[in-house]
């Protein structure tokens, strides 16, 4: 038995096709200005948190989503943070 042979597609609309290749790589993650990424010292005992609970979730997720190791994650969050002024906060 023999392949099909595939479906050929002509594009007509080149621009609307190129205009759609250029957002395929676009990126946007928005970052609130008001999130807490310093945690609250609890008065308990023990070393008490740097970052809060939001702060480490927002990093865990970016890892997961682009498969990084650890120390990249860090780099590009701060890259990030740094992009929104929010670095040194």
């Amino acid at each position: 038995m023999s392949k099909p042979s595939p479906a050929r597609y002509r594009t007509t609309n080149w621009s609307s096709y190129t205009a759609s290749l250029c957002k395929r790589g676009s990126l946007l993650i928005r970052l609130d200005k008001n999130m807490t990424w310093f945690a609250q010292h609890d008065g308990g005992p023990g070393r008490p948190a740097v970052f809060s609970d939001a702060a480490i979730q927002f990093c865990l997720t970016i890892k997961v989503l682009f498969k990084l190791p650890l120390r990249q994650t860090t780099e590009m969050v701060a890259s990030l943070l740094k992009m929104a002024g929010l670095a040194g906060r």
